[in-house]
């Protein structure tokens, strides 16, 4: 019995396909992010923020989200990422979860626009909380 060979373009195909799945599921594993030139920066997979650290209204550590619908994005085990919209508001919501039974950074920013955010590490979250805080303390000591 002979054995029938596949052409070369599918076993390309299959590969290509696994690389893209394996990307997507690397950017999507968890929020990075990056604080630069007076920028705070947070993507994950498909959803990205850029904040001027100068249009921080107020940073806070919330222990629970508050009721949202998902306009885009997913919910997986303890994982929430995309984008939402208040339940009561009716105003969008970015969030970046990693884990929901920790604590989350809320981030208001431009006025009223809201982000909830934590990384899969506590202590990387208490990291940059601090980090958000003092930007934000060392601006309002700035304007005054």
């Amino acid at each position: 019995m002979g054995t029938k060979k596949r052409h070369w373009l599918w076993n390309i195909l299959i590969v290509l396909t696994l690389v893209l799945c394996v990307l997507a599921f690397v950017e999507h594993y968890k929020n990075w992010y990056k604080i630069e030139e007076g920028n705070f920066k947070i993507f994950s997979g498909l959803y990205y923020q850029k904040i001027p650290l100068t249009e921080l209204d107020s940073v806070l550590l919330v222990d629970k989200l508050p009721e949202m619908e998902r306009s885009s994005g997913f919910s997986w085990m303890e994982k929430e990422k995309g984008v939402f919209m208040d339940s009561i508001t009716q105003t969008k919501i970015y969030v970046f979860v990693d884990d929901l039974y920790q604590q989350k950074i809320k981030v208001v920013h431009h006025d009223s626009l809201k982000m909830y955010l934590n990384l899969k590490d506590s202590l990387e979250t208490q990291k940059l909380y601090a980090i958000l805080q003092s930007n934000l303390s060392g601006e309002t000591e700035q304007s005054n």
